[in-house]
């Protein structure tokens, strides 16, 4: 089991890696082509809406609660139950999402002026929002035409998992190279073919959702037998099954979730160049995110959810108190290398066109920030997953939820008083707040034993990553000069020294305080069960 899961996490990150780098490369071309001006705002901006309409569908759940149906069937022997559960499912959730699609692009207009014009000045009566009436307008036109790919996604998830169930990691890690290859091309192409500013992108967006999150998930899907059973009612058992898990996540929003969208949300007092700013210190600092956290959540889940069918609690809570060591020791780490080398990875991603110096400052300091949620964000994926895959789906809706309207005004205060500052420090401040409450909830019920094995690693990690990251910021800072002023080679040298530096102290470390995490990891490499 073990090394099933160290391979399919292995699937899993290469996968991730390579949609990261293309997201990386899909940043650059936006920063080169828009800045960090209206241009940019108006883009982050638009995705927005689609964004909170896709998960108040639980869509974003929609992996996480279908795995469990599935893999109940598959330790039952029953195929032709996991085509008709498939059916019973995807068929009145398709036609909910393409209705409520079709709703918000009718009223586009109205949601955006709600969100980011209405909203603010509640939260601040005299405040002055960024984006006037015809970037408003520019908004709701792109908005429109990103909402169609949220139904996209929707059948994507479903589609992906089936194939978890299934253990087959493989097509699911290339949607997002789709989406991201889809985005550059759209944006790279958009002035020729007569699209204005972000527009390019947003159509890239569309058809990369459309390609790589349907299309090739249903390729991937037949591959492993699905079948749409014809005749299937709308209202099934199963159905019912579904949207008792589903419902908690439709009605509970945890910051997680929402962290992204309170970028322009909040950032809409603070001016253009604020939004995009965070938006690209944010984006930079999910590269190593999405590596290890959702690596770790997503290759860790059909194992927890086939042993949580079976009856092995004891046998899932040490995998998943595993798979939390694991994590937490490589969020550590990444978090200490993107502390120091904040200024040249900003300066090498984005630093082009019309993406200023002054834009690298602002975004190195954002970034920096930014870098104390990396081990947040790699538990809370897991944590998250053992209460779903136990269906136990009210305690993480209720304690997100919790820390949302807590996070609210965290952000409201911390924006008002520190500025851009504040905005990144409170989605730090939140994040840690929310996992830490889950880790706790986790703990008393299932695992108190685990508990202790994890401060073990926890208090390693940071002590090793505080070292590694203060000394490789002085270094970095030595090789690279002032961060306004970085030069294209100097960027390049201050990664690799700041490679070098963070990762051998840090690994160092962990060795000098009887760390076995790496030693692990590398033994955890293996062929499927």
């Amino acid at each position: 089991m073990t090394k099933g899961m160290g391979r399919a996490a292995l699937i899993v990150s290469a996968g991730i890696l390579l949609s990261r780098i293309l997201g990386l490369v899909r940043e650059s071309v936006m920063a080169a082509l828009l800045g960090a001006g209206t241009d940019a705002a108006v883009y982050v901006a638009a995705f927005a809406i689609p964004d909170v309409l896709y998960y108040l569908m639980a869509g974003g759940y929609l992996s996480i609660t279908f795995i469990p149906i599935l893999s109940r069937h598959l330790a039952d022997d029953d195929e032709a139950g996991q085509w008709n559960s498939f059916t019973a499912i995807a068929k009145p959730v398709t036609t909910a999402m393409v209705l409520i699609t079709g709703t918000a692009m009718v009223f586009s207009n109205q949601l955006v002026d709600l969100v980011y014009v209405t909203l603010p000045r509640l939260l601040d009566s005299d405040a002055t929002v960024a984006l006037g009436p015809s970037e408003l307008s520019q908004v709701a036109h792109l908005t429109r035409i990103v909402l169609p790919a949220q139904t996209f996604f929707m059948l994507g998830s479903l589609l992906a998992a089936v194939q978890y169930a299934h253990r087959r990691f493989a097509l699911p890690s290339l949607a997002p190279l789709v989406y991201n290859l889809a985005i550059i091309i759209g944006g790279a192409l958009g002035p020729s073919l007569g699209l204005a500013g972000p527009e390019g992108f947003a159509w890239g967006a569309l058809a990369g959702a459309a390609l790589g999150n349907f299309g090739l998930q249903l390729y991937g899907a037949r591959q492993v037998g699905l079948r749409w059973v014809k005749g299937i009612a709308w209202r099934t058992p199963v159905m019912g099954e579904y949207l008792r898990l589903a419902i908690p996540l439709m009605l509970g929003q945890s910051i997680a979730v929402l962290d992204a969208q309170f970028i322009p949300i909040f950032g809409q007092t603070l001016g253009e160049s604020a939004i995009s700013q965070l938006y690209y210190g944010r984006r930079l600092n999910m590269f190593p995110v999405g590596i290890i956290a959702q690596a770790a959540g997503v290759a860790a889940y059909p194992y927890l959810a086939r042993l949580s069918e079976e009856g092995k609690l004891s046998e899932m809570s040490a995998v998943l108190t595993r798979a939390l060591r694991y994590t937490i020791f490589a969020g550590f780490g990444a978090a200490a290398a993107v502390y120091a080398a904040a200024a040249p990875a900003v300066r090498l991603a984005y630093q082009r066109g019309d993406f200023l110096s002054s834009d690298t400052v602002a975004v190195s300091v954002a970034l920096t920030i930014y870098s104390f949620s990396i081990p947040l964000w790699g538990a809370h994926q897991v944590y998250s997953r053992g209460f779903y895959a136990r269906r136990k789906m009210w305690t993480p809706v209720g304690i997100g939820t919790l820390w949302t309207v807590v996070g609210a005004g965290i952000y409201w205060w911390l924006v008002g008083n520190y500025g851009a500052v504040g905005l990144a420090t409170a989605s730090v401040v939140t994040m840690a707040l929310y996992t830490l409450h889950l880790g706790a909830a986790w703990h008393r019920q299932r695992d108190v034993s685990g508990f202790r094995d994890l401060l073990g690693v926890t208090g390693r990690s940071a002590l090793a990553a505080a070292a590694a990251g203060a000394a490789g910021l002085e270094i970095v800072r030595f090789v690279t000069g002032p961060a306004g002023s970085i030069r294209p080679l100097g960027s390049v040298a201050g990664l690799g020294v700041a490679t070098i530096v963070v990762g051998g102290i840090f690994l160092a470390g962990i060795r000098l305080m009887g760390g076995t995490e790496m030693s692990e990891l590398r033994a955890s490499r293996g062929v499927p069960d």
